[in-house]
C-alpha cells in the first residue's frame, strides 16, 4: 500500500490542507486504514478502492482521521483526484462514499497544474436549538452580540454536518481561542464534523476557520465539505442568487492559506461544486 501526501486547495506546499492519499487500498481492512491515518497524522487520509466489476471511472473511497472514520472529506477528495490525474490522466471519477455518490472532475491548466471539482451530495440545513447554540458559543468563548445577524446560525450538510456560525467582524474571526474539550464533547454528541466559522468580506468572498477537535486537530486549514455545506446554506436561505460563484479563504490565520472555489447551481437541492488545486508534499 503506497501512501502519497498532498496539500489541497493550494498551489504552494506551504499552504492548503495536507491529506494522505492511497490510490489502491484493495484488501485493506478498517484497522489498517485507521492505523495508517494515525501514522500519517493529517486530519484525513483517503483510501481509494478500484471497483473491477464496474466502469473504470468508479471507485469506492473511505476517509479516516487519526482517531476515526469520517463519512466524507472534501479536501482529501480533491487531493485524491489530483493524485490520480497526475498518474492516470484527467477525467471524471465517480466515488462511492459513505454518504452517496460524489463525482469529481479534473482538468489541466495552462501552467500544468491540475484542478479538481467535486459535486457534493444534496445539501440541506436546519436551525440549531437555542440551548445547543448557547452551549456552542460558550465553548467557542463567543458572545451572541459578536454574531452577524445577516447570517443566522444553522447546522448545514453537504456530506457531513457543520454548524455555520458567522462573525460580525474579521477581528472576531481572527481571535480563535476555544475550549477544546468542551467543543469536542459537544460536537461528538451532535454529530458535527467541524465548526464552520465564517465572516463575509463581500457578497462573493468569505473568510472561514474550522475547529476540528473530533479529529484531534485544533483547526482545519481548508474544509471542502464545510464549503459545500455553506454554499447550500446560502442558496437555501436565499442569500445569493444562483447560479453564482463564491470564494472561501481559509487557513490564512494559521499560516496555511487556502483558496476554495464554490459554485452554486440554480436548481434547488442540487449538489454544490467545490474546486481547488492540490500539490504533492
Amino acid at each position: 500500500m503506497q501512501v502519497f501526501r498532498y496539500a489541497a486547495f493550494t498551489v504552494d506546499p506551504v499552504g492548503g490542507n495536507p491529506a494522505g492519499v492511497v490510490l489502491d487500498a484493495t484488501g485493506t481492512d478498517d484497522a489498517t486504514m485507521l492505523a495508517t491515518a494515525a501514522d500519517i497524522g493529517y486530519s484525513e487520509t483517503a483510501f481509494l478502492v478500484p471497483l473491477e466489476e464496474e466502469d473504470k471511472g468508479e471507485f469506492g473511497i473511505r476517509y479516516f482521521s487519526p482517531r476515526a472514520e469520517v463519512s466524507f472529506c472534501g479536501h482529501a477528495t480533491i487531493a485524491t483526484a489530483v493524485a490520480h490525474a497526475e498518474r492516470h490522466g484527467v477525467g471524471t471519477l465517480r466515488l462511492r462514499t459513505k454518504v452517496g455518490m460524489v463525482t469529481v472532475t479534473t482538468s489541466t491548466l495552462e501552467d500544468g497544474l491540475v484542478v479538481a471539482t467535486l459535486v457534493s451530495v444534496a445539501p440541506c440545513s436546519v436551525p440549531i436549538p437555542d440551548l445547543v447554540l448557547a452551549e456552542l458559543l460558550a465553548a467557542l468563548r463567543w458572545s451572541a452580540d459578536e454574531l452577524d445577524p445577516a447570517l443566522p446560525p444553522r447546522a448545514a450538510y453537504g456530506g457531513a454536518w457543520h454548524p455555520i456560525i458567522a462573525a460580525a467582524s474579521r477581528e472576531r474571526l481572527a481571535d480563535l481561542d476555544y475550549d477544546f474539550s468542551a467543543l469536542a464533547e459537544l460536537m461528538d454528541r451532535e454529530g458535527w464534523a467541524t465548526i464552520d466559522l465564517v465572516q463575509q468580506e463581500s457578497p462573493t468572498v468569505y473568510h472561514a476557520r474550522n475547529p476540528f477537535p473530533p479529529g484531534g486537530v485544533v483547526e482545519d486549514p481548508a474544509t471542502g465539505a464545510a464549503a459545500a455545506a455553506f454554499g447550500g446554506y446560502l442558496r437555501e436561505l436565499g442569500m445569493v442568487a444562483p447560479p453564482s460563484d463564491l470564494t472561501v479563504l481559509q487557513g490564512y490565520d494559521m499560516g496555511r492559506p487556502s483558496i476554495i472555489k464554490v459554485s452554486l447551481p440554480a436548481e434547488p437541492g442540487s449538489g454544490i461544486a467545490v474546486s481547488g488545486s492540490a500539490v504533492a508534499l
